[in-house]
């Protein structure tokens, strides 16, 4: 039995606007408050979880592009962040021309895998993968590089269906390029406890996935909100809002998850 250095945890939902970053870069906060070593790979073009923790595009030399070209090391990339123990390998736009790069290349799904097992990255105890709202070569590599896969799901109408497709492309990425890849949780954001629509949502998903589902639910939070446009994450933004407290909550579930799998 392999013993992992480190636990790599994709965070990803072909579906746009679920929270999907906002549950990297809170989680990831969440995680290095309680001292563990974090690194955030952001590996969406549009490059948010980079600018959600202040990186400023002009500070971005390297990028993930570098990494998953394979120029550059995770090492040479990371950037620190203002929050203690938690840095970013950030995104530009380089990403957007990736796929057709390496389209040919035998091991264009590896690459981030091979990064990842590279010494420099071994020195975080959790990696945390951002994705891009669609599933290709950027999702297949974090997939591939991940032991288990994290399910931001928003409590709306067509939650379920769309968990149902991520769920089988997740089965399809276990069959093909990494059989050991798990689902590590599903999270539910953005959550209206007004709503009757979203009350549902919770049940049919807890019903259907049990365990699975985290009992932390993610509210609606302006604060949440907010933090981007400062360059910060919810929890240095205000850390006693809903969504704040919430975020801290799931860390805590994460953990206690890991200890749970470790002495299975």
């Amino acid at each position: 039995m392999t013993v992992e250095k480190n636990r790599i945890i994709t965070i990803a939902n072909q579906k746009g606007g679920v929270g999907k970053t906002t549950t990297a870069i809170n989680l990831a906060t969440a995680l290095a408050a309680i001292g563990e070593r974090v690194l955030i790979v952001d590996l969406d073009p549009q490059g948010n979880a980079s600018t959600g923790l202040g990186i400023d595009r002009r500070d971005r030399k390297l990028s993930s592009y570098d990494v998953l070209v394979g120029t550059h090391t995770v090492a040479d990339a990371a950037l620190d962040t203002a929050v203690p123990n938690l840095a970013i390998v950030p995104s530009t736009l380089d990403l957007l021309g990736f796929e057709m790069e390496i389209a040919q290349q035998a091991d264009r799904v590896f690459r981030l895998k091979k990064a990842l097992n590279a010494d420099d990255a071994l020195q975080y105890s959790y990696v945390l993968l951002d994705c891009p709202p669609s599933f290709n070569l950027l999702t297949m590599n974090a997939m591939a590089a991940a032991h288990s896969v994290l399910v931001p799901l928003q409590c709306e109408f067509f939650a379920l269906e769309g968990l149902s497709q991520l769920l089988e492309t997740i089965n399809q990425v276990r069959h093909t390029v990494n059989p050991t890849l798990d689902i590590q949780g599903i999270v539910l954001t953005m959550f209206d406890a007004r709503n009757n629509l979203a009350q549902q949502v919770v049940s049919d998903v807890r019903m259907h996935l049990g365990e699975k589902v985290y009992t932390t639910l993610i509210p609606r939070n302006v604060r949440v909100s907010e933090a981007p446009s400062y360059g910060k994450p919810a929890i240095l933004y205000d850390l006693k809002c809903a969504g704040s407290q919430a975020y801290l909550q799931l860390a805590s579930e994460v953990i206690q998850r890991e200890r749970q799998r470790k002495a299975a």
